[in-house]
């Protein structure tokens, strides 16, 4: 099968999309690289896994919980292709030599923890370690969705933070993620607020967060056990004016994880997630109009 016809099948449609305010009034950017859900026919043939099965490794829903927050004049990145399929928040060449057939690019990170997990850039399992393929892929076919997918989704989403800073001085990345509720490190845990470490956000970013979401009610880690992924690494440099915190939710709070459905109290913790992203747009603009220097 030619990568041209695999990659264009019609269940994926367009990659991936940015919903702009009517004003961009915000240094906020919001990226959901992991709650894509359309799932090409010809994927799902190459895999030994179900649909359902493969969807437990999507942020089901947090676009959708995220959406309010662009009314704040502020735009949101969001993917369609599903994390199983393709995982923007890695290295674009994190790759497990055990998937492919023929020679990787000299390039390639075959030996991060990421990649002995199985979760590179083209994961090879979900859930509990569940191999998705049946037999290993050509490296042309995985090549061809970095170059027609990851490079075009990472290009989209540093035009949207490099605009924010051009335009209001600094640019305020809020990666948004999912927390499977089973796992031990999240247990009586709500939100993991992700700096790493203080490295990659000035420190009122992320207390402003905090203290917004802890007058929700709900319970707030930092750091722990998510510190930030690649895409907080890599755009989070407060020194160049560009900040970045990754946020985890679990997923309990807002759907059933089993059948992968939305619970009808989702619009409540929609609300908090717009209030604390309200407060951090306020403290912004404020820092800025008193000239006060976030980097």
């Amino acid at each position: 099968m030619r990568d041209e016809v695999w990659l264009s099948d019609s269940a994926l449609g367009e990659p991936f999309e940015t919903i702009e305010p009517d004003q961009l009034r915000s240094s906020l950017v919001f990226n959901s690289p992991h709650s894509g859900a359309r799932y090409p026919s010809a994927f799902l043939a190459m895999s030994r896994l179900d649909p359902q099965t493969l969807r437990r490794s999507e942020d089901a829903f947090i676009d959708e919980l995220y959406r309010p927050c662009v009314e704040l004049g502020a735009p949101l990145l969001r993917a369609h292709f599903p994390r199983a399929y393709l995982d923007a928040n890695r290295e674009a060449y994190e790759l497990d030599p055990r998937m492919f057939e023929g020679p990787l690019p000299s390039s390639a990170n075959t030996r991060s923890l990421r990649v002995a997990a199985g979760l590179g850039s083209i994961p090879r399992v979900v859930g509990e370690a569940q191999p998705i393929y049946r037999q290993p892929m050509p490296i042309a076919m995985g090549l061809a969705r970095i170059d027609s997918l990851y490079r075009p989704y990472h290009a989209e989403l540093a035009r949207l933070i490099e605009r924010a800073r051009a335009r209001f001085g600094r640019a305020i990345l809020i990666d948004c993620h999912s927390m499977p509720s089973s796992s031990p490190d999240v247990v009586n845990c709500d939100i993991v607020l992700g700096d790493r470490y203080g490295g990659s956000a000035a420190g009122w970013i992320v207390a402003t967060l905090e203290s917004s979401l802890r007058h929700a009610g709900l319970v707030v880690r930092r750091n722990k056990p998510y510190a930030g992924g690649y895409i907080t690494e890599l755009h989070g440099q407060p020194a160049a004016g560009r900040h970045a915190v990754q946020i985890e939710i679990n997923r309990a709070l807002y759907m059933d994880e089993r059948s992968i459905r939305k619970f009808p109290n989702a619009d409540t913790l929609a609300a908090s997630l717009f209030s604390a992203a309200a407060a951090l747009a306020e403290a912004a603009d404020d820092s800025r109009s008193l000239g006060l220097a976030a980097e």
